[in-house]
């Protein structure tokens, strides 16, 4: 061969050997293979591969590097001649995410929500859009959640602000319309919203995302008047799950053409609706119930709540707690579960199960939960006429003309004590209470008016006829044998501060010392005197039964092995739990006496809860042995 034509090989094959590799594999372990064929703008901070892929087709690969809003701005220019190419409209969120997270930069981040909403969506029938299997499908729609919150994001990086008006885009604008009417929710607005998607849930055993389109957040709530309440209940602390939508019209058509992009701003909350229609079909909204319940009890001071407010010492804020509280605004329809903790406890106690509940599409769509707060120091006649009036002074407030028939339907659940405050809301006591301490009628007593009262209302109740179920769990229906020991009683009575709608009571006992039965103390109980096996007031209750017409179904935990009769909770013995009759029991094993938050128990209540609507209840709870 010639010496120049193998001189020119040679260069060739220099050439060659600068500007490639050696082609060729090496196995790995699935798991690493996996990880890069996953990562993404959202899960490693680098661009996908379709999206290097669109790179090196279109000679950007380094540009990008080098000159990210210049690459960016030739791969657009590119994507309009070739008419909104869904590969490049791919690539475009991806790298202008990417370059609004490198730059602060919020026009970025607007659009790469456009061009993801713009693959996401193609308005045209025949237009190329994902596939289902297609990996990029779930990659835009968290690329357009996450810009959504980074375009609104305030200043101080915290909370989203919704607004509408004029955005700059790199390639244009966006004209956003807001309604400040999506504030408004029932009698209430919403405020400080918070982005839900960033926060670690800790204290839940699980944390349910229902994955979708949309920004994921959490709003407070305060009375749009506040001198009037209105017609809700919504606990003050509690965050809204909401979702933040931009609707962005024809947004694929208008970037190939250059005309100007409209678009609107939704606010949708979790209980109004859990998909919306675009371009023709339903799409499910992004919501993180689970990231929401948890804010609601950050920062709480639980052990004050529940040591102080079992002292009756509770001071400021928390002392003026509403009694009765809800997560959600009243919405006709929805069939109330009011829930009750037990003695030196709190609403914290039931997160674990409402966080499972709502997370059945058909129990959220048919309840509504409520949460009885006292101070569980007190006597339990005195606790459960709270209760009483509390439920009584919803219904009115909600439902004055008494036109929705699921608020006759309410199922209340009481743990421990608080099974207690239940059952007195479903039996007729008639004189049962007071004839079992007292040898005279209440009124040939010489007490005040007050006194009178206030011990006619609390021990001669009748049925709330709106409570047709009720289900008690570890309830100590014939007393707790920790109760039972006198240096509990005792300190507990020294520790105790009463209400002062009990001022006076001491006073008018002693007054009337003739007319108290044996072993009556002339000392106004506490719930722990109530709940002695031996005490008149747990003797007289235990012998009342539930009235025919509410359903009773009975929750029992027991601690050990061994014969169930023989069992117990750490607390109640199951001889004492056992009520009869019910409509099921069922026996939670290995459990301490705080079950509430023990998976059996949770599905125990679903069950229940479901069979109170008539839908199918599935499996009975695997018991653990």
């Amino acid at each position: 061969m010639p010496r120049r034509r193998l001189a020119l090989l040679g260069a060739l094959c220099l050439a060659l050997a600068a500007c490639a590799g050696p082609v060729y594999t090496t196995r790995a372990d699935p798991k690493v293979v996996l990880r890069e064929l996953d990562q993404s703008a959202i899960t490693s901070g680098e661009p996908s591969l379709p999206t290097r892929n669109v790179l090196y087709e279109h000679g950007l690969f380094e540009a990008f590097d080098e000159r990210p809003a210049a690459a960016i701005a030739a791969l657009h220019r590119a994507m309009v001649a070739a008419q909104g190419d869904q590969d490049m409209l791919f690539a475009l969120a991806e790298l202008s995410f990417l370059h609004g997270q490198a730059t602060k930069k919020k026009d970025y981040y607007l659009a790469a929500a456009v061009y993801a909403y713009a693959f996401l969506f193609p308005e045209k029938a025949g237009d190329p859009g994902p596939g289902r299997f297609d990996p990029r499908l779930r990659t835009a729609a968290d690329l357009y959640n996450w810009a959504l919150i980074l375009s609104f994001r305030a200043a101080n990086g915290s909370e989203v602000v919704p607004q509408g008006g004029a955005f700059e885009l790199p390639f244009g604008r966006l004209e956003v319309a807001f309604d400040p009417a999506a504030l408004r929710a029932g009698d209430r607005e919403l405020f400080g919203f918070i982005p839900i998607g960033e926060l670690e849930v800790h204290g839940l055993a699980m944390r349910y995302r229902w994955p979708g389109l949309g920004a994921p957040l959490a709003a407070s709530t305060r009375p749009i008047d506040a001198s009037r309440p209105g017609r809700d209940l919504v606990a003050p602390r509690l965050k809204v799950p909401v979702t933040a939508l931009l609707r962005i019209a024809e947004a694929r058509r208008a970037l190939v053409q250059g005309e100007p992009l409209t678009s609107r701003l939704e606010l949708h909350l979790a209980w109004d609706a859990e998909s919306v229609s675009i371009a023709g079909e339903r799409v499910p909204l992004e919501l993180e119930p689970s990231s929401a319940l948890a804010l609601s009890f950050t920062g709480l001071p639980i052990l004050e709540i529940e040591t102080l407010g079992f002292l009756g010492r509770l001071t400021g804020v928390l002392a003026d707690r509403p009694p009765l509280v809800s997560s959600t605004p009243y919405k006709p329809g929805l069939i109330p579960v009011v829930f009750v903790h037990g003695t030196e406890s709190s609403v914290v106690r039931w997160a674990e199960m409402v966080n499972r509940l709502q997370a059945d599409p058909e129990i959220r769509s048919h309840f509504q939960f409520w949460f009885f707060q006292y101070d569980s120091g007190n006597p339990i006649a005195l606790s459960s006429l709270g209760l009483r009036d509390a439920v009584s002074a919803a219904l009115a407030r909600l439902d004055p003309e008494g036109k929705d028939p699921a608020l006759r339907r309410m199922v209340m659940i009481g743990h421990s004590q608080g099974g207690l405050l239940v059952k007195m809301q479903v039996i007729n006591s008639g004189d049962q209470f007071w004839d079992a301490i007292s040898k005279k009628p209440l009124d040939e007593l010489q007490l005040s008016d007050k006194t009178r009262e206030l011990l006619r209302r609390g021990l001669f109740v009748k049925p709330l006829p709106e409570v047709s179920r009720v289900v008690f769990i570890c309830t100590p229906q014939r007393g707790s044998f920790v109760a039972g020991r006198n240096i509990i009683r005792n300190l507990v009575r020294a520790l105790v501060t009463l209400p002062t709608n009990l001022t006076g009571l001491d006073a008018d006992l002693i007054r009337n010392r003739d007319a108290w039965r044996s072993g009556v103390s002339l000392v106004v109980p506490s719930a722990v005197d109530n709940m002695s096996p031996h005490n008149h007031f747990i003797l007289t209750l235990e012998k009342i039964p539930v009235a025919s017409d509410v359903k009773v179904n009975s929750i029992i935990a027991i601690e050990t092995d061994g014969p169930v009769e023989q069992g117990n909770d750490g607390v109640v013995e199951y001889s004492s739990a056992h009520i009869e009759p019910v409509e099921s029991e069922f026996i939670v094993r290995p459990s301490p006496h705080s079950t509430q938050g023990n998976p059996q128990t949770i599905e125990e209540v679903r069950r229940i809860l479901r069979l109170h609507i008539g839908l199918k209840t599935g499996a009975t709870p695997i018991e653990a042995r």
